[in-house]
């Protein structure tokens, strides 16, 4: 329903309803006659026309602008004059109805003026009080949309850090068997243009389902196994309930990444990466540990995939999801993600 219509229904009803309280709590005392009628039902087109003009007038002027302050004085004079006007009226139809105009009896009529003033304040209440309420729920909706858009700008900020840094060492791995081995440099690029694929499709969602990422995981591990032969060696621990579990495009992999960059390939030995799931009080833990030794003073020299991860999750999640890294038993670093079950409408 628009707001003028609105207006209009309320504005007949609300003064249909005056009129009629009026005559009954008058009926109750005295007997009605015609001329009562007359007069009570005069009562409507006056108040609807002058709380009209009092509206137009607000509107004009742009009261609703005004600080309260302002306001407040400015709706008092205007409900004392639309009541003197209102009582003016009635004593010219009330002189027309009895063929002769009563005499003015002053303290009654500044009684009678005062009451319609509180009449009029208290439209004047409920007409600003509605515009407040809809500006404010108005100005709630904007701003949630204004944060949903800097969230969702902040996000995309992300993905466009994360293909290319992915790129970047997919490529120069791929590089180092060009000359070295041909034929595993093209299995190498079979794996890249299945990762490719996936991520081109996944681009437009916030979210992609737990399988889709696992399988992006298995590529690039696949990818770097070629690169490292035998000194890299992954496993992969997932629980049935994991399926159900959505999380953001390419986070798991950019953890591994990491853990083989800045871990396994430092190590001569090479090193293994294995990524365990459990449920945890509804939401999904994922543990990825990976060969090496983290140190949180230097976290700056690793933390593109951290960094990364910790602003995606807080863009995706708020505060329901949470990561942390610490270093974990026999030269291992273990990162631990919790991930609650995704809501469109919740987190968007």
């Amino acid at each position: 329903m628009s707001k003028t219509k609105l207006y209009w229904i309320c504005q007949l009803v609300g003064w249909f309803l005056y009129v009629l309280l009026n005559m009954f709590f008058y009926g109750l005392q005295h007997s009605l006659t015609n001329k009562d009628l007359i007069t009570y039902f005069s009562w409507y087109p006056s108040g609807v026309l002058i709380t009209h003009l009092f509206r137009y007038v607000v509107v004009k002027l742009n009261w609703l602008k005004f600080k309260t302050y302002i306001q407040i004085p400015l709706v008092v004079v205007a409900s004392v004059i639309s009541g003197t006007i209102f009582h003016f009226i009635q004593y010219i139809i009330d002189g027309l109805l009895n063929v002769r105009f009563a005499q003015v009896d002053l303290i009654d009529s500044v009684k009678t003026t005062i009451d319609l003033s509180f009449v009029f304040f208290f439209w004047s209440l409920i007409y600003f009080s509605f515009h407040f309420l809809s500006n404010y729920t108005r100005a709630e909706i904007q701003s949630l949309k204004w944060q949903a858009t800097i969230k969702e700008i902040e996000l995309n900020k992300l993905k466009s850090q994360l293909n290319p840094h992915f790129m970047f060492n997919a490529m120069n791995s791929i590089r180092a068997l060009i000359d070295e081995d041909p034929i595993k440099a093209k299995e190498a690029i079979t794996q890249l243009s299945n990762i490719l694929r996936n991520t081109l499709m996944m681009e437009k969602n916030k979210v992609i389902s737990f399988e889709e990422e696992i399988r992006i995981v298995t590529d690039y591990l696949n990818l770097e196994k070629i690169r490292f032969e035998e000194r890299l060696h992954y496993s992969l621990n997932i629980v049935p309930g994991a399926a159900t579990f959505s999380i953001p495009p390419l986070l798991l992999q950019t953890l591994v990444e990491n853990g083989i960059k800045h871990g396994i390939s430092k190590l001569t030995q090479g090193g293994e990466i294995t990524i365990d799931t459990s449920m945890v009080k509804n939401n999904l833990l994922i543990s990825i540990k990976n060969s090496g030794t983290y140190n949180e003073n230097k976290e700056s020299e690793t933390g593109f995939g951290l960094k990364n991860t910790r602003d995606r999750l807080t863009y995706v999640y708020g505060d329901k999801a949470s990561i942390e890294i610490f270093n974990g038993k026999e030269e291992s670093v273990v990162t631990n993600i919790v991930i609650p079950q995704y809501n469109s409408e919740k987190y968007n």
